[in-house]
């Protein structure tokens, strides 16, 4: 009797556990079938992450598959939280401005400089000049032109400047001050458009002094810009101002110099030759210089082309600084000679 007690409890346990086991089973297969919308999205979102994060793409498409991530994650909030759509909505594009600015390099300067033996302050001026470029933010490339001659201290200047640099040299002889000076922008102007030196263009004087944010102004410009210079002289105490009169960055007219035949001077009025900047690309674009092919021989004046289409092109004019050119960021200072003579006296000691 108690051998067949034990075996029917025996049973009862193993039906016991065969039912809770098909039980069991049974939900668990149900289970499967039922829709997990949290699990299946929370997955579909760590996978793009994930892809998006480690696939080897260009930085450009990096940033829009960012901001499609980021536009869906608002999306889904919204949906759950509507209180706040209109805020965070209003965040987004702000962001992406600023990661496009990002994104977007710096244009290309190109300061000219040319170089006149009979400045006695020449390696003076050219090494403080240096040390104003080395504080402007790259890309920058400096352009300085010079009369060949056996005297190595300017390439030994430009050497030690860390600054991206073209020296060039001619050695022609010029009696005529101003003509030697056109000479040597023409010359730049020549080498620029014969490597296709794309960048903005702005011919600076060795005795030139600038705002650092002056730079960052001449980069935003399409075709041409002109700007308000203050001229000094160490021995007077008076500062003109040439340059153009604006509106806002619209360039109405010109601050006209004393003249003594006004009539004849005032359809061309003169232009400061640092008063303005212009898109090297104009250069090798015939249509815009006004010539019948890109190919310039160094006997073309293309200084007097460049003052001709600043002076006529005024809708394509962008007058510097925006807020009416109403603030100087460009100083010419005038040394004597007595000035000069004290001065080189100083340095050599």
């Amino acid at each position: 009797m108690g051998s067949q007690e034990r075996s029917k409890k025996k049973v009862q346990l193993w039906k016991k556990a065969i039912v809770h086991f098909l039980l069991c089973f049974v939900m668990g297969f149900f289970t499967g079938f039922a829709p997990t919308s949290k699990s299946s999205i929370f997955s579909s979102h760590v996978t793009m992450s994930l892809s998006t994060s480690y696939s080897p793409q260009p930085m450009e498409v990096l940033h829009q598959s960012r901001m499609q991530n980021q536009n869906r994650s608002l999306l889904d909030d919204t949906e759950s939280a509507g209180q706040n759509h209109s805020a965070k909505k209003a965040v987004v594009p702000q962001e992406e401005k600023r990661e496009i600015e990002e994104f977007n390099p710096r244009r290309l300067a190109i300061v000219v400089t040319p170089m006149s033996t009979r400045n006695k302050l020449r390696k003076v001026l050219l090494r403080r000049l240096a040390n104003t470029l080395r504080l402007v933010a790259q890309p920058l490339l400096w352009v300085v032109v010079e009369q060949q001659s056996n005297d190595s201290e300017v390439s030994e200047i430009l050497r030690k400047t860390g600054i991206m640099y073209r020296h060039v040299v001619f050695k022609e002889n010029f009696t005529d001050a101003h003509s030697e000076m056109d000479h040597q922008r023409n010359l730049a102007l020549n080498h620029i458009e014969h490597h296709r030196l794309s960048g903005i263009v702005h011919f600076a004087g060795l005795s030139n002094v600038y705002d650092l944010s002056f730079f960052e102004e001449i980069r935003g410009i399409e075709a041409f810009g002109a700007w308000p210079i203050a001229k000094l002289s160490a021995n007077r105490k008076k500062v003109v101002i040439e340059g153009p009169v604006c509106d806002s960055s619209q360039v109405m007219g010109w601050h006209l110099k004393k003249m003594q035949n006004v009539t004849e001077n005032i359809r061309t009025p003169p232009i400061h030759i640092s008063s303005f900047a212009f898109n090297s690309s104009i250069l090798w674009d015939p249509e815009r210089w006004g010539r019948t092919s890109s190919a310039q021989d160094t006997s073309q004046n293309s200084v007097k082309y460049v003052r001709e289409e600043v002076l006529e092109e005024e809708t394509k004019l962008k007058g510097i600084p925006g807020q009416g050119c109403s603030r100087v960021l460009l100083w010419d200072l005038h040394f004597p000679t007595k000035c000069r003579i004290k001065f080189m006296q100083a340095y050599h000691q």
